[in-house]
């Protein structure tokens, strides 16, 4: 499958990730994280969870837009899926 586009690495479970018109392909959620996930328009960090919008940008936190001096709203969790819930089992398997 290649290596990976962040750290060069050939060693591993390679997988790709598809969002938008951008694709990349990793060896960890590190790497992915670290070339696709937005970053905070406040502090930088990258963004895991939901973000809070802003007309300005998008932040990691309620505290990141308040500092940034941006009116904000919560992003909707209705645009995201879990494939498998972090407890349990997804449905259908029992």
């Amino acid at each position: 499958m290649g290596a990976c586009d962040v750290c060069g690495s050939t060693e591993g479970r390679m997988f790709t990730v598809n969002m938008g018109n951008q694709t990349g392909t990793f060896d960890s959620f590190e790497c992915a994280i670290h070339m696709m996930a937005p970053a905070c328009e406040h502090c930088g960090c990258r963004i895991l969870g939901h973000p809070v919008d802003s007309e300005a940008g998008i932040y990691c936190c309620l505290h990141c837009a308040k500092e940034a001096g941006n009116p904000h709203q919560a992003a909707k969790a209705g645009h995201t899926a879990v494939a498998v819930p972090a407890h349990g089992n997804a449905p259908g398997q029992g």
